[in-house]
């Protein structure tokens, strides 16, 4: 038997939306804000560093409209070319996320590195105190930013979300680059700044990677893991009327699950008890996992 998901399954859906919604709503905020004081004080303090990080944190804007975006289709309803719903347009714009985000740390390491073998750094101005103030302000906010944005893409496991929860804490790492480079350039050590933003680049490459990796195991009609399967046969093997599962098979598409379950009962039940174990085994197994969104429950006879 099949059954359409229920409302509640339907309305969790719809809250999960909203959430993504909410969270990428306040990053573009949080970034257009944070940019535009950031570009301010790298004209005013004359800091290079923190006019390109603020042009980055204005980068991040675009990063969180493709949240939006890819959230909004993930959560259309199934139509007939899409009988199983949108979810892997999450997955796509996990994707598209981790590629920028990949770019983005090679373009901060192909900088640092252009500087250090040309020597332009020691060209560098010393920036005035309001770069630095700058600097420590934004490490502060996107940090925060990083671990709000975090949390809620972990309740709602949303790749997309945790995609731009990296893009924060990438500008939070770039920043810390900009605060290295510009204490330096007021120390007499402007070198530290290419080379604080090399190591940065590879912290940020390692997140692009994770990040591409999950979206596409999550593309790629992966089953669930050992744990979750022998939860979901516990579940169905309460059932008093069940004598065993002839078959488990589940299939992650997007951040929901999906499962086919066969079922051994007593042979000289009627079609109708039949079908009442079965309904009763599918409604169980729905409401001890939420993220279960289609279930085929198979009879067969012992």
């Amino acid at each position: 038997m099949s059954i359409y998901p229920p409302a509640s399954i339907r309305n969790n859906d719809k809250n999960e939306l909203r959430t993504a919604v909410k969270v990428s709503v306040i990053s573009i905020i949080s970034n257009t804000v944070l940019s535009l004081f950031k570009l301010a004080a790298g004209f005013f303090a004359n800091s290079g560093a923190m006019v390109s990080d603020g042009i980055h944190s204005a980068s991040d804007v675009f990063s969180s409209i493709i949240v939006i975006i890819g959230v909004k289709l993930a959560g259309d309803k199934p139509d007939s070319e899409h009988p199983y719903g949108h979810e892997r347009f999450e997955c796509v714009a996990a994707i598209v996320l981790a590629v920028l985000l990949f770019f983005t740390g090679v373009t901060i390491g192909a900088e640092a590195a252009e500087d250090i073998y040309s020597g332009s750094y020691k060209d560098f101005v010393p920036p005035g105190i309001f770069a630095l103030i700058a600097a420590v302000v934004s490490i502060a906010v996107k940090e925060a930013m990083f671990h709000y944005t975090k949390h809620y893409a972990k309740i709602i496991d949303s790749g997309a979300v945790m995609a731009d929860a990296w893009h924060h804490r990438s500008d939070a790492m770039s920043s810390v680059g900009a605060l290295i480079g510009i204490i330096g350039a007021r120390s007499g050590l402007p070198i530290l700044e290419p080379v604080a933003s090399i190591l940065i680049c590879l912290f940020i490459i390692k997140a692009a990677f994770d990040i591409f990796k999950d979206a596409v195991n999550k593309m790629v009609d992966r089953s669930c893991d050992d744990e979750t399967e022998d939860a979901i046969r516990e579940c169905v093997l309460a059932h008093r009327d069940v004598i065993g599962i002839d078959l488990l098979k589940t299939r992650i598409f997007g951040n929901k699950i999906y499962a086919d379950i066969e079922i051994c009962v007593d042979g000289n039940k009627t079609l109708s008890e039949s079908h009442e174990i079965a309904e009763q085994v599918h409604n169980s197994v729905e409401e001890n996992f939420p993220k279960l969104k289609h279930i085929m429950v198979h009879v067969n006879p012992e």
